[in-house]
């Protein structure tokens, strides 16, 4: 972090030395630049690139850096204003707008300002990153024989296998062939609900759910219809219903620390879920998104709904972004029967194939000894990170606190404390405008995420979504939580 800011510095400091130099003159050379302003080799070539990506300079290899020719006049500015009309005509048959609300998406992938407390992001905190590890994986796969050749279009058979085995057991109903290599797992869910479900079809979905979710259905022409779910998961009579009502043929579905209240499907629910399913000719996504992020103190997992699946209903997601780092995008779509054929199908024609050195990479990873470890370091971490937010919530927030429905609560009136996943999922006091929230939580340095883009239709009342994962620890989730209180007390809204 340090070299990344002395880069920038120096950048700044070459950009105002520039004008002592006439177009096409030759700069000093690094070594001088070195001595001259006591900086690295890695610091001088960073402050010269980024200068080179603004134009202001031309490196040559083996001739040295010189200012680049002035500028030509700056071109006029292009009136865009047509494009409103032609983004917003809507021919007669459409049933679905094609504008699409990533407001949910980008807030959890965007950036926290500097000084700004995390608790909007979707990832886990860099401390928590298997950075080491992944680097080692990543420079053995680059040495790998055919490392660098074009993969299969599925993927690396290993590593299909190797998702074959996570995701319906050693022995399972499930075999390499049956897998699909993606891109991550919002790849993967893009490909799902485009080879499944025609534009103008309803979907149904969880409510409240992954605004992820939303976003790409909306953006393949799809209608979500919304099933509520309770602490036990979605509400299996309703999804019956559903299916009835809508017509639909599809029911997108996570049944394990569901993104954002971290239930798990109830195992009479999982056997009603695959029964509904069946009897409507229709397909469930099983977004099995966070089965790596259990807790240390959490029962054991209960199988995938894939695992249990004899009919081909189930389509399984699954991705290693979540429980290693944002940048090994590298996912799996399970399924049998030519449903598979349809996935692959989608798949190629959007992206051809994932980077085979990033596979070979993720096939490092999972199968190094660093691997189930870091998976233990995590699964402590998260539990220790829940139970600090969970008692910063009760004693700054106690009318914030999340609780299940009666006779779910493992201390009667306590917090709902999820065995799993990385977030927090809070329904605010009566009459408080969940927007005004979570502007005045920004005003006081803390970022968190607002319920409004996780609920296909309107949404029962207001409610935050905080996630632990991306604080740099117990410490920090504690600022935290003082500072949303602060944010309460700027608006009058009442805590105790």
């Amino acid at each position: 972090m340090q070299e990344r800011s002395s880069g920038a510095e120096l950048a700044a400091s070459l950009r105002r030395e520039l004008e002592r130099y006439s177009p096409g003159e030759k700069l000093p050379s690094s070594r001088a630049l070195v001595e001259q302003h006591r900086v690295s080799p890695v610091t001088v070539s960073r402050a010269l690139a980024q200068l080179a990506a603004e134009g202001l300079v031309v490196t040559r290899p083996g001739a040295g850096a010189f200012r680049a020719a002035p500028r030509a006049e700056a071109p006029r500015p292009v009136d865009t204003s047509w494009q409103e009309i032609a983004l917003s005509a809507e021919p007669a048959g459409d049933q679905v707008p094609r504008s699409v609300d990533a407001t949910g998406v980008l807030a959890t992938l965007a950036p926290a300002a500097p000084g700004v407390i995390e608790f909007d992001g979707g990832y886990l905190h860099t401390d928590l990153q298997p950075e080491r590890a992944l680097a080692a994986a990543l420079a053995r796969a680059g040495r790998r024989p055919g490392a660098w050749s074009r993969p299969p279009v599925g993927g690396v058979p290993e590593l299909r296998a190797w998702f074959a085995r996570e995701i319906a057991g050693a022995g399972g109903p499930l075999g390499a062939n049956d897998v699909l290599i993606t891109g991550g797992g919002q790849s993967a869910l893009t490909a799902a609900l485009r080879a499944l479900a025609a534009p103008g079809a309803p979907v149904l979905v969880e409510s409240p759910t992954y605004p992820g979710v939303l976003a790409v259905a909306r953006a393949s022409g799809l209608r979500p219809v919304p099933v509520p779910i309770d602490a036990d998961g979605v509400r299996t009579d309703l999804l019956a219903e559903a299916f009835r009502a809508s017509g639909a043929r599809l029911f997108v579905c996570q049944p394990l620390f569901q993104n954002p209240t971290g239930a798990v499907l109830a195992a009479e629910r999982r056997r009603e879920v695959l029964r509904v399913v069946r009897a409507a000719g229709a397909f469930v996504i099983e977004d099995d998104f966070a089965r790596l992020l259990g807790h240390a103190d959490g029962p054991a997992l209960p199988p995938t709904l894939m695992a249990e699946d004899r009919d081909g209903s189930v389509v399984h997601v699954r991705s290693l972004t979540k429980a290693s780092s944002p940048n090994l995008r590298v996912g799996a779509l399970a399924a049998r029967g030519p449903v598979l054929d349809r996935l692959r199908a989608i798949q190629v024609v959007d992206s051809f194939f994932v980077s085979r050195p990033l596979q070979e990479a993720a096939l490092e990873l999972v199968g190094s000894p660093a691997w189930p470890r870091h998976l233990r370091l995590i699964a402590g971490e998260l539990a220790a990170r829940r139970d600090a937010l969970t008692a910063a919530l009760h004693r700054q927030l106690p009318a914030f606190t999340a609780h299940r429905p009666p006779g779910h609560d493992p201390v009667p009136g306590g917090p709902y404390v999820p065995p799993g996943g990385f977030h927090l999922w809070l329904r605010l006091p009566e009459g408080v405008d969940e927007a005004a929230l979570t502007g005045a939580a920004l005003r006081a340095g803390v970022a968190v995420a607002a319920g409004r883009p996780y609920f296909a239709a309107e949404p029962p009342g207001g409610c935050l979504r905080l996630s632990f994962a991306g604080a740099s620890g117990i410490g920090e989730i504690a600022e935290g939580v003082r500072r949303l209180r602060t944010a309460c007390t700027e608006l009058g809204v009442a805590v105790d």
